[in-house]
Order: structure tokens, then sequence, then C-alpha cells
């Protein structure tokens, strides 16, 4: 037996962000294998976007969360277009060592 990740929603779009707004969200991590899946670390692409697995062990089957938290303001009100930010989530899955999820938004000029 293995443990095995799967999340919900590989990437998903957060539609437009006045810049200066701080948005989170989850999205939703499944156990899918048949021993516990643990998960050692989660990192992100950006230091606008911070992470973590709540709870760090799933059991066979078992649901929880990835937190995610997007300050579009973290790179000064200059920042507006189209990004893309990833979340990694590594793991004893020997599949998949390290699962991630990305999501996109559309920065927009502060007082839009």
């Amino acid at each position: 037996g293995a443990p095995d990740i799967r999340l919900d929603q590989a990437q998903i779009d957060l539609g437009q962000v006045v810049n200066g707004e701080v948005r989170s969200f989850e999205v939703s991590a499944l156990n899918q294998g048949n021993t516990d899946l643990v998960i050692e670390a989660v990192s992100t692409s950006c230091g606008c976007t911070s992470a973590q697995a709540v709870p760090t062990t799933l059991g066979a089957g078992e649901r929880g969360v990835l937190q995610v938290t997007f300050d579009s303001g973290a790179h000064g009100p200059e920042e507006h277009g189209q990004v893309m930010r990833q979340v990694f989530i590594a793991s004893n899955d020997p599949d998949q060592p390290e699962a991630e999820f990305r999501f996109t938004a559309d920065i927009l000029p502060p007082g839009s």
C-alpha cells in the first residue's frame, strides 16, 4: 500500500483583484491511498503567497485542506495585469512526491 494525494482542483482563477487586496481560499486535498499521507512541506513560487496544509497527516480516504493566502499588493502599486502563482505540496506519495496547485488573477490598479 501507498499514500496517494489528489487535489480537488489543480488550478483556479481568482478573477479581478484590486492591487492591495488580500484573498484567502481553500483547496480540498484527499488521500486516495491506503496508508497515511504525510505532507512534509508546503512552499510557494512567490513571497506574495503563503500556504499551509491542515492537517499534515491524512489517513487512508481522509480529506484535508490547503489554505492559501495571496497578497496582491506585495509587489507594490505598480503591479497589474495577469499573474500566475504556484503552491508546491511535498509529501510521501511515491508517484507524486511534489503536487502542484496553480492560481491566476487579473490585478487591477489601486482605486479601480
